[in-house]
């Protein structure tokens, strides 16, 4: 099937053709007619698979113009990144449409997107938390929003968003369509769906947890982090076979180190993106390496989720993930759009258990590759790889504290400093049961006739 023999108008069409679309993907062709007729749709692919044009064709096709300036699509992404690229997606498939789209997220100006939203939108594409915090503003209206869109919903819970998210389906319209996309399900995501979806239809591409036919797979054994990084250092060395190199790393401070071990081989290639670094900053790594100014990429699971970056030669797991679908994410980087790509699993000695856990979730077990002869192997660990020891705090029994005695004591009671002295209110009330003044007792005589 094409996609002009989809039921698309001849605005999509054009766009289309322009970007150099022909055929639609498993998921982009199975998703359009259950979506173009209004069920609510869930929607299982792995990533890399045309998911984001998977939902924006038909919602784009069943979209009508309204003068009202409130949005009738909502599409809901864990990321910041992702908003920016579902907003670049939507502009690439609108050139011909009246379609007015804006991304609003945290980490930036929340006054310039109050703005943006009181002007009007058609479509809005946001995180959950800046969404809240704009319907909360009274900037962004929900009640004209017939279509939602929930992309990577795992992953947001799995951030903390299940609350705003439940907020801000609380305050649609029980009229509408909902479409769901994820890589992976959890018993979180189906409780959130009985909750708030309509018998919903599943459209699957692949099972989730099948390996990716167009990426070549490979695993070395390497002991700790020294000797990854000096593996990194012969292996990326090769610029004509590594041109565009993801590399995945589990913490920040990690990524950060690792940017320090090998920056002095490659001067000025190497971009580090992770959730400390500044929203320009993670812009610009982005874009450095979209571009081609910068070959290697070296990040946290921020970039696992949902980015298409087109041509990466080679996504390196410089660690083993402890969930088994988030490697499935991290490859799903490479090999793109049919593309052949390249993924390389470094394995520790402490990460054998989690490298299992894959190989069990893909039922597909890596090939393991020979360490190069060249590699100089490093027995120290660094500070993150050493044992934590526990100790036991044991506090000292202390003495029994005995009542009485010591330098402070009760005085005696003929010593003790009492004001026994009565004011005249109280011998008063003592005589007469009640408080009585000396004004009382003139109160109640006559006065006498003169």
């Amino acid at each position: 099937m094409t996609f002009e023999e989809l039921n698309l108008n001849k605005a999509l069409w054009s766009a289309l053709d322009e970007l150099g679309y022909k055929i639609p993907t498993p998921i982009q062709e199975r998703v359009f007619s259950v979506a173009m007729s209004g069920r609510d749709v869930i929607g299982i692919a792995q990533t890399g698979t045309g998911k984001t044009f998977g939902y924006l064709l038909p919602l784009l096709r069943l979209w009508k113009f309204s003068k009202e300036p409130h949005p009738q699509i909502l599409i809901l992404v864990p990321t910041r990144e992702l908003v920016v690229q579902v907003v670049e997606a939507i502009e690439q498939l609108t050139p011909y449409m009246n379609v007015v789209a804006g991304g609003v997220y945290g980490g930036t100006n929340i006054k310039t997107q109050m703005a943006l939203c009181i002007k009007g939108l058609d479509i809005v594409v946001g995180t959950p938390g800046r969404l809240r915090d704009l319907v909360m503003k009274g900037a962004l209206k929900l009640k004209s929003v017939n279509k939602v869109v929930i992309d990577e919903v795992d992953e947001m819970l799995n951030l903390g968003f299940r609350p705003q998210l439940e907020r801000i389906f609380d305050l649609l319209s029980d009229k509408r369509q909902n479409l769901l996309f994820s890589a992976t399900m959890t018993p979180e995501v189906d409780a959130l769906m009985e909750t708030y979806f309509n018998f919903p239809e599943r459209v699957e591409a692949a099972p989730s947890g099948t390996p990716l036919e167009n990426i070549n797979q490979v695993a070395y054994n390497l002991v700790n982090f020294n000797t990854k990084a000096n593996f990194l250092k012969l292996i990326l060395a090769d610029k004509e076979k590594y041109q565009k190199v993801l590399l995945f790393i589990g913490t920040k401070k990690l990524a950060d180190l690792l940017a320090e071990r090998i920056e002095e081989d490659f001067p000025e290639e190497i971009a580090v993106i992770h959730s400390n670094k500044t929203q320009n900053t993670r812009f610009l790594a982005l874009e450095n390496f979209r571009s081609g100014q910068q070959r290697i990429l070296i990040a946290t699971d921020l970039v696992a989720r949902g980015l298409d970056i087109h041509e990466v030669s080679h996504v390196i797991n410089f660690d083993i993930p402890d969930v088994p679908e988030n490697y499935m994410h991290r490859i799903g980087r490479t090999g793109r759009a049919d593309r052949k790509g390249e993924a390389l699993a470094l394995v520790g000695k402490l990460e054998e258990k989690y490298f299992d856990e894959i190989q069990s979730l893909m039922k597909f077990k890596l090939p393991v590759d020979d360490n190069p002869e060249e590699l100089v192997i490093i027995e120290e660990l660094i500070e993150a790889e050493k044992p934590v020891v526990f100790m036991k705090n044991l506090q000292p029994k202390l003495p029994k504290v005995e009542e009485g005695g010591g330098a402070f004591h009760e005085k005696k009671l003929k010593n003790q400093k009492v004001n026994n002295k009565l004011r005249r209110a109280d011998k008063m009330k003592l005589k007469y049961g009640k408080p009585q003044t000396r004004g009382m007792k003139v109160k109640g005589k006559k006065k006498k006739r003169r």
